[in-house]
């Protein structure tokens, strides 16, 4: 018993300590994880408990961002897409997927933030807009080179749709390559 009075006043005292601009974050991602969601899902999947469900979920990374909660709602959001575009037969259009390839970063990158902020930590407003700048830059590349990469798989017909899959492949083989390198070379 002594336990969890001890454990309660713990978390009163570390409630009472909480500043601003770490629960703005976590407001932050609460909210792109649930745009996340309600982007991805279809509309006919969209009922009152299902709303209610998506909403806890996109709860858990905002209380824990350190957790395993921000790659089980990134799972989750996938399988809302995978839902509309093979459940209900939605298209997935350009727009959608780079909104939820946008939202998922976001929130992604929410969370890493969001890990390294101190609860109780008067923390400069600075640090936060060049965090979301530097997002906002990776997004806006991302978006002009997905735009145009999905334009060039349009290109030659068929064989535009092969060259842009080996190009994609070997970009991803690349990256991955050079992500091993830099890991080795720490």
């Amino acid at each position: 018993m002594n336990a969890v009075v001890e454990r309660v006043r713990a978390l009163r005292y570390a409630a009472a300590r909480v500043s601003l601009l770490p629960l703005l974050v976590r407001g932050g991602i609460f909210l792109v994880v649930l745009a996340g969601f309600l982007l991805a899902y279809p509309v006919q999947a969209l009922t009152a408990r299902s709303l209610l469900a998506l909403t806890v979920a996109a709860v858990l990374p905002a209380v824990g961002p350190r957790r395993i909660w921000p790659t089980f709602t990134a799972l989750v959001t996938v399988g809302g897409w995978l839902l509309a575009t093979l459940g209900f037969d939605r298209p997935p259009a350009l727009w959608r997927l780079l909104a939820v390839a946008t939202l998922l970063y976001l929130a992604h990158s929410l969370c890493a933030l969001a890990a390294l902020l101190p609860y109780d930590g008067l923390i400069d407003p600075d640090v936060v807009l060049r965090w979301l700048g530097r997002a906002g830059g990776v997004v806006l590349g991302s978006a002009v080179l997905g735009v145009v990469l999905a334009w060039l798989g349009g290109v030659g017909g068929t064989d535009g749709s092969q060259v842009a899959t080996v190009v994609g492949l070997l970009v991803a083989v690349g990256l991955s390559a050079l992500l091993g390198w830099l890991l080795r070379r720490r």
